[in-house]
């Protein structure tokens, strides 16, 4: 559900460590947590951010490999002997090469998404369960990469050196696109989502929207626990697909001036104009990543023996710019994307007005979500899209009482 904005995209804590619906004062410090409850978490991120650096650098390696050896240009004849057609010859090699990373990567990825979930008491999935997921996720994603692999490649043929233009502006129309249809069309393949029943909650939270002026279609739960004991909330969707979704886990775990907390923070990435700002920032980087991939990648063609842009074998070489792009911007967007959370985290407190509730519902999204809240700088800098849980706090109980009074920015 990467499309909606959420808060608690960090790393994660015991569900069992602290009772989540046990009342916490203000002002309680992070050290209250257990010893061994903060040595979990800051072990359970430290694996989590090896192995995806891991994947990483396996991912690397294997294109690499694959180039210098010439492998892609094997696989190239191989799949060329069946399809004459370069089109289907590109789906073909596609195929392959991501069934070799998939099997490559798969000890990781059972490793990351299924053993250490269930180590640290995280996940309620079973095996099968997990790879049922990972299998529909697939399929889900088959008929929306398809078009746009064969719609990049006749880009490729088509406009030369220029292909990077039309690819950005059509991955543009797709984000826009996926955006609005993601609520209504993809998300409910994976949850069950339910309209929350009339009562207090409900009447907080369309109270919330009504005071900055937001319409929505509807607030939602979905069982995020048929996966695990985490907690998660979302504003998702754009146009007339904006509706707001909430974990079982937060409903039930939270109390309801937490959850008017948690959802208030939602409310401030729409009012402040977050979402727009990251998706026009997300469309500037995208062209300038897909312009300076294009020209190393034409530059670089020579050093593996190719001699055509067009030519299927070159392709992962095309793939490994963009990665190393990404990798060397990530860092500056998190930068972009702290920074809103930070005027989120305000917002939500001078809305509620209530940022003893807001305390209380980081601290419990630390326990649940097993979040290491003291991060080295140097991995938050580079990995994290949020600030620090510890520092969140501190800035909270820092407004102090100035909450009451204070005007919504």
């Amino acid at each position: 559900m990467e499309q909606a904005v959420n808060l608690t995209s960090q790393h994660q804590l015991h569900h069992d460590a602290v009772d989540p619906l046990a009342p916490q004062p203000h002002h309680t410090t992070l050290s209250a947590h257990s010893e061994i409850t903060t040595s979990d978490a800051k072990r359970y991120a430290k694996i989590k951010l090896r192995i995806g650096l891991m994947g990483t650098a396996v991912y690397f390696i294997l294109s690499l490999v694959l180039l210098v050896s010439g492998a892609t240009r094997f696989v190239e004849e191989g799949v060329r002997v069946y399809a004459g057609n370069d089109y289907i010859a590109l789906l073909a090699f596609a195929a392959l090469l991501g069934l070799a990373e998939t099997l490559l990567t798969f000890p990781l990825q059972y490793y990351s998404g299924y053993y250490l979930e269930h180590k640290y008491n995280l996940s309620n999935q079973t095996i099968w369960a997990w790879m049922l997921e990972g299998l529909k996720g697939l399929l889900v994603s088959i008929p929306i990469v398809t078009p746009l692999i064969l719609a990049f490649y006749y880009c490729l043929k088509s406009f030369g050196s220029l292909w990077w233009l039309p690819v950005g502006s059509l991955l543009f129309l797709v984000s826009v696109v996926l955006a609005r249809l993601a609520p209504v069309l993809i998300f409910p393949l994976f949850y069950k989502f339910q309209p929350l029943p009339d009562g207090e909650l409900k009447s907080k939270i369309l109270r919330l929207c009504h005071n900055v002026g937001m319409s929505v279609q509807g607030v939602f739960v979905f069982d995020l626990s048929k996966n695990t004991k985490k907690a998660n909330a979302a504003f998702a969707g754009i146009g007339k697909s904006k509706r707001i979704i909430l974990g079982d886990t937060l409903v039930t775990n939270f109390r309801n001036e937490e959850i008017e907390t948690v959802f208030a923070h939602e409310l401030g990435h729409y009012k402040l104009r977050h979402i727009m700002v990251m998706m026009a920032l997300g469309t500037l980087n995208s062209f300038l990543g897909l312009y300076l991939t294009a020209v190393l990648y034409e530059h670089s063609l020579m050093w593996f023996g190719f001699t055509s842009i067009e030519q299927i074998a070159a392709l992962p070489l095309l793939a490994v710019w963009l990665g190393v792009y990404s990798l060397v911007t990530n860092p500056l967007t998190n930068i972009v994307s702290r920074s809103h959370e930070r005027a989120a985290d305000r917002f939500a407190v001078r809305l509620t007005r209530n940022g003893e509730a807001f305390v209380n519902a980081l601290k419990k999204l630390a326990t649940i979500n097993l979040a290491d809240v003291s991060p080295h700088p140097a991995v938050e800098f580079l990995f994290h899209s949020h600030p620090s849980i510890e520092k969140r706090i501190r800035t909270i109980e820092l407004m102090g009482d100035r909450s009451a009074t204070g005007s919504l920015q």
